[in-house]
Formats: structure tokens, C-alpha cells, sequence
């Protein structure tokens, strides 16, 4: 069957299905659905079988899932826990984009690379996944122990920073200086969002109007969650801020009102099925000729952003006093370059401050990144306890013995 031939809708149902069954395979092997999406996306995409060769409708659904996806993080977002571990957090996740730029700073003094692509780079790197560490964490049963909470508080500072580093990247794109603009942008935006945590950190829930009347008509609660979440995006698009901050603010107003678990349940099947549409989207965007042609390249930038990634946030976290054991499993969870990093060099490459070249190698790398993620921490624990094992042994030949 030559697949170029399809029309739009069988060729959108067939990759529907083949996502749908390679998710399904995926976790029946104990691994993120998401990794099954973007598989499904390879293999039937440009480079693949070709069953969709254009994109662009694609794309448009996949940013109505980053959208989504931040407003389901600010809907998740508990305030009180978060308030209980934010400068730890914060912190961390600051820390965490200095040593991605630093390192990438570095690697760019030798390439002769710009400052926006160092600081794209950097960017990308810094950014964890959190739709697969926290799969991880409920796979290993951790979730709710302490590494999984600083795990996901750092995760949750993470998210927030894609917001500011949008707005930096939006400004490479400008003939003008924009320093001054970009700076009142992002001031802007963290001090209505502190304001707006601190109202609603002060008391237990939040009314919002019309609510009662919403909760009676069933039909009309996903449709009321899903223009809540656009309108306050829309807003935050014409204020020249990204239309991801103003679905974040919308999350985290419903997330702590009222109406939280009606609207919340009501838009969770929306929910999927436009995150599934962006994973597989960013499988589509996969170069595999690319990745056959520079292997070499792509498994060395891979290995050492993993590495690297590992050791950094493994010495973060026992810096800010975490115990070794905490920060070695917290740090390995989060060793994948995540799913906003694909955001981030798409803004890079429309923003002209990276190349075609250099922006197909970071997709391919965020990709294999996430695809290895399972695999890179059994890999990464068995490591420790053999490296323990070897460190008890020493300790105990060298231990001076009692006298008979």
C-alpha cells in the first residue's frame, strides 16, 4: 500500500491506532505510554512510512497540548506542599540551568558558538521530564516518600522557569535590543505570579462565580475548564507574554478553587488524548536519516548530557543537604532532557538563533533521552550498589580488628 496516498483522516486514524497500540504495548512493558507515542511518530512519520508527511495540522494540536499540559500542573500544583520545599526547589532548579549553561559555555568556547545558542543548549539540557519522572517514581513505589516530593517540587520549579527562558528565547528573534522589554516581561510575569500564590496560599479554597450553576450542568463542565484555560491564555498571548503562562495561571486559579475535582475529572480524557497528539508529534519531528547518518555524534552528546546531567543534579541536591542516597535517586530520575526542552529548541530554531542542523540533533537527543530514561536508572542503581558494596568491603579490611 503506497501510505503517501492515504487521505487526511485515514492517514490521522491509522496514526491514531498505531500510537494507541504501541502506548498500550509500552506499558505493558512497564515503561511511559509517552515513549510508545513517540515511537508511533517515527515510524509512521516523514521519515518512516510516511503516512503523514505534513506536519503542520500536527504541530497546531501539539501546542494546544503544551498548553494543556501546563494548565493540568497548575492544577496539580499544591501550594501548601509546594510552600513546604520551594526554596529547595527553587534552588535546585536555578542551580540546575547555571551548570547546564556553564557546561554548555564552556563546549561553546571551543565551537565558537553564539551566546543564544549556548544559552538554547543550556536551556534544553536543564529541563527534566515530568510526565516520565514521575511515572518512574510511581513504578519504583517512591512517589509519596521523600524522594519522590523533593523530586516533584524540583520538577514543578522546572516547569515554572520554561516560562521565563520562553520569553528570553522570544527576544532573539528581535532586530532591536530588547533587554529592557524582555526584563519588564519576565518581572512582570514572576510578580503577578507571586502575588497571585500568596492570595491563594492564604485561604483553604477559592469560589469562583457561576460555579454552582456549572456543577448542575454536567455537559458543560469540560467545556467551561477548557475556556477558562484558553481565555487566560489568550490574555497572556496579547500581553506579549506566552500563551503556556497564562494556561499555567488558569491551573493553579481552578486548581485551588472550589470546582477543582469536578473540572479536573471532566478534562482528563481531553487531556489525553492532546498530550498523546504532542508526544507523537515530536516523533514525527525525528530525523531518523539524520540519526543514521551522524550515530556517532548523536550516542556521544547523548551519554555525556546523561552523564553529566546525573552527576550535576546528584551534587546539587546533597549540596543543598540532602542525604547521598535521596539525592542519588532524585538526581537519576532526573537525568532526561523533558518534554518542554522540545519547546525550547523549536523556539530556538524559529527565533533563527539555532540551526536546522544543530536542532535535529537536539531533537534526536531529547528523544533518545526520554527512550533510555527507564533503562538509564536500573543502570545508574545497580552502579550504586555495587560501587557501595565495594565501599563496605574496603571499610571492612581496613577497620582495625579486636584483639582475641
Amino acid at each position: 500500500m503506497e501510505f503517501a496516498h492515504l487521505d487526511k483522516l485515514t492517514a490521522i486514524a491509522l496514526v491514531t491506532t498505531a500510537a494507541l497500540i504501541c502506548g498500550l504495548l509500552l506499558v505493558r512493558l512497564r515503561q511511559p505510554a509517552i515513549v510508545g507515542y513517540i515511537l508511533a511518530g517515527v515510524v509512521l512519520g516523514p521519515t518512516g512510512f510516511e503516512v503523514i508527511s505534513n506536519t503542520e495540522t500536527v504541530q497546531i494540536l501539539a501546542e494546544l497540548g503544551v498548553i494543556m499540559l501546563l494548565f493540568i500542573i497548575g492544577m496539580e500544583l499544591s501550594l501548601r506542599g509546594f510552600k513546604s520545599v520551594y526554596k529547595t526547589a527553587l534552588a535546585t532548579a536555578g542551580l540546575q540551568i547555571l551548570m547546564a549553561i556553564s557546561l554548555f559555555w564552556v563546549v561553546g568556547a571551543f565551537m565558537g558558538w553564539s551566546i543564544e545558542r549556548v544559552l538554547i543548549f543550556g536551556f534544553a539540557t536543564a529541563i527534566s521530564s515530568t510526565a516520565v519522572a514521575i511515572k518512574i517514581l510511581e513504578e519504583t513505589d517512591d512517589l509519596n516518600t521523600p524522594v519522590g516530593r523533593v523530586t516533584v517540587s524540583v520538577l514543578i520549579a522546572q516547569d515554572l522557569a520554561v516560562i521565563p527562558i520562553l520569553l528570553i528565547i522570544s527576544a532573539f528573534g528581535t532586530d532591536t535590543a530588547p533587554g529592557l522589554a524582555v526584563f519588564a516581561k519576565i518581572a512582570f510575569a514572576s510578580g503577578f505570579l507571586g502575588l497571585l500564590t500568596w492570595f491563594l496560599s492564604q485561604r483553604e479554597k477559592l469560589a469562583l462565580p457561576f460555579t454552582d450553576w456549572i456543577i448542575s450542568k454536567p455537559e458543560i463542565i469540560p467545556l467551561a475548564a477548557m475556556a477558562f484555560c484558553f481565555t487566560w491564555a489568550a490574555v497572556s498571548g496579547l500581553l506579549g507574554l506566552s500563551t503556556a503562562y497564562g494556561a499555567f495561571v488558569a491551573g493553579l486559579i481552578i486548581g485551588n478553587s472550589d470546582v477543582r475535582v469536578y473540572l479536573h475529572k471532566a478534562i482528563e480524557p481531553i487531556q489525553t488524548v492532546l498530550l498523546m497528539v504532542f508526544f507523537l508529534s515530536i516523533g514525527l519531528l525525528i530525523d531518523v536519516n539524520f540519526i543514521i547518518e551522524n550515530w556517532h555524534t548523536v550516542l556521544i552528546v547523548l551519554l555525556v548530557v546523561t552523564v553529566l546531567k546525573t552527576i550535576v543534579n546528584v551534587a546539587i541536591l546533597h549540596f543543598l543537604g540532602k542525604p547521598w542516597d535521596r539525592a542519588f535517586h532524585s538526581g537519576v530520575v532526573m537525568a532526561q532532557i523533558g518534554e518542554f526542552s522540545f519547546i525550547i529548541v523549536a523556539a530556538g530554531l524559529a527565533s533563527h538563533a539555532i540551526t536546522g542542523e544543530a536542532y535535529r540533533l537536539m531533537i534526536a537527543v531529547i528523544a533518545l533521552s526520554l527512550l533510555i530514561s527507564p533503562m538509564w536508572l536500573a543502570i545508574a542503581r545497580h552502579l550504586h550498589e555495587i560501587t557501595l558494596g565495594k565501599l563496605d568491603s574496603a571499610a571492612k579490611q581496613t577497620s582495625p580488628r579486636k584483639p582475641a
